[in-house]
């Protein structure tokens, strides 16, 4: 089955978090936090101004994003669970995958 979201919605796969903690505990599943990560799998065409003109989405097929946790509908298709969410539930967009960079990050308005 296709789904096709309509207007500021879309289709979310959660993605697992991990499950052994930085030092090794391996979590149960009753331990485990309901994910907040996802990959967008299907995107609308987005929501509708003052002017009824279609405001476009900020994310796209394939983003990497981080959305509220108790944001969207769960939903069965086939044998996978996935997320209906809002746009609004998106909280932010993942840029990058990278390690964590080693240089200090200065705090805004902070002098040393």
């Amino acid at each position: 089955m296709d789904l096709q979201p309509l207007g500021d919605r879309l289709i979310v796969e959660a993605l697992e978090e991990e499950e052994t903690t930085s030092s090794g505990i391996v979590l149960p599943d009753t331990a485990k936090e309901k994910p907040q990560r996802g990959r967008v799998l299907a995107v609308g065409p987005g929501a509708r101004n003052d002017k009824g003109e279609i405001v476009p989405m900020e994310v796209a097929v394939g983003d990497e994003i981080i959305f509220s946790k108790y944001g969207g509908t769960e939903i069965k298709l086939g044998t996978d669970d996935v997320l209906i969410l809002r746009e609004s539930d998106v909280l932010a967009k993942v840029t990058s995958k990278g390690a964590k960079s080693s240089k200090k990050k200065q705090l805004a308005g902070a002098s040393a």
